[in-house]
């Protein structure tokens, strides 16, 4: 049965500082707020300073898309058991990566990794139509966990180009989402990965052109493209609705209300987590600091030094129980009391495929 995503109140970070984090730490429901005092070791270190406030940034961790794709896994692997193949990293996010390899999923870069007949998963990202003949032809059971977003944006791309436009993606180069997206067309496809790109870009008919964008981009930075490639094409259509999706805006909104008020900003992300990383640079573009760590383990204790108030947030592939982890990391640096900001509340949840439900 799905598992509906909601986000940790204050009372349920409260309640889970000392705990192990065993598993992937699916939030639950509550309310009020608590004081941590210092963890012994770090008194001793010299590093306690006044209490500390930590706010909590809401919407933050799990996405619909990416609670789809971890459960398309975990769904097989119980099903059918070990191994289950996954093409590229089914959500961008190491920890997650780590605990479904550590029950029997097997992830690869391309299909000629995985044995003839075997179950392959397609990443939450999407894959290229290509890939997926591939699959087709060496008679791969594929299962598709490609987030439905991504799929609407494989349809736009698909429709665009049926239409004889010219595609013009805004993203990020190498992206696996990119990459699926610019496979649907190929041919018609054409990449702008920043404003200054729109000047010098070659297409075949400035008349006939779609532009789309990755769906984890900073709001700001879409905004910016689309604006100077309608300065050059008045003509250029765009998406029936924002390509951007729901998760990304409303993580990014609710960094930027308590950014004025934060002396820090953490975000909880892996390298290649594209939403992850744009949180971390907004908030350096508002001139605070700010760190995109893995595991609570990476916190340096210097980030913490005279930082009165700390923004934690997690990007849409990290798993709720890291924010425990990094809440219960600072509270052993000195007391600190914890503060839930909310700007939204996600409900919405995406299917399993058919034969999963």
């Amino acid at each position: 049965m799905r598992r509906t995503q909601r986000q940790p109140r204050v009372r349920r970070v409260a309640d889970g500082f000392g705990r192990s984090g065993i598993g992937r730490g699916r939030p639950a429901a509550g309310g009020g707020s608590r004081t941590q005092r210092p963890g012994r070791e770090h008194r001793r270190a010299g590093v306690v300073t006044a209490p500390r406030k930590v706010l909590l940034p809401s919407p933050r961790s799990f996405c619909a898309g990416v609670e789809r794709a971890i459960d398309i896994v975990e769904a097989l692997l119980t099903r059918y058991g070990p191994p289950v193949y996954v093409r590229n990293q089914i959500v961008h996010n190491a920890f997650m990566v780590r605990d479904l390899e550590a029950r029997g999923a097997i992830f690869v870069s391309e299909l000629d990794e995985v044995p003839a007949d075997a179950r392959i998963v397609f990443s939450a990202h999407g894959v290229a139509p290509a890939v997926e003949r591939e699959a087709e032809r060496r008679g791969l059971d594929a299962i598709d966990a490609t987030c439905p977003l991504v799929t609407k944006v494989h349809n736009e791309a698909r429709r665009a180009a049926n239409a004889e436009d010219t595609v013009v993606l805004i993203g990020h180069e190498g992206h696996e989402e990119v990459v699926g997206t610019m496979g649907v067309a190929p041919e018609r496809t054409v990449l702008v990965e920043r404003a200054a790109d729109v000047a010098t870009l070659v297409v075949r008919d400035p008349d006939r052109l779609t532009y789309l964008s990755q769906t984890t981009l900073a709001v700001a930075e879409v905004e910016e493209i689309i604006a100077a490639l309608r300065r050059r094409f008045p003509k250029i259509k765009g998406p029936g609705s924002d390509d951007v999706c729901y998760a990304t805006t409303n993580r990014q909104a609710a960094v930027a209300a308590v950014l004025e008020e934060s002396d820090l900003v953490l975000v909880i992300g892996s390298v290649n987590s594209s939403n992850s990383n744009r949180l971390m640079e907004m908030a350096r573009d508002a001139g605070t600091e700010s760190h995109l760590i893995d595991y609570a383990s990476e916190i340096e204790p210097e980030w913490l030094r005279d930082k009165g108030t700390i923004a934690v947030t997690a990007g849409a592939s990290a798993p709720p129980v890291l924010v425990d982890e990094v809440v219960t990391a600072i509270a052993s640096y000195g007391p600190i009391e914890v503060e839930e900001r909310s700007v939204a509340e996600e409900h919405l949840e995406f299917l399993l495929p058919v034969r999963l439900r």
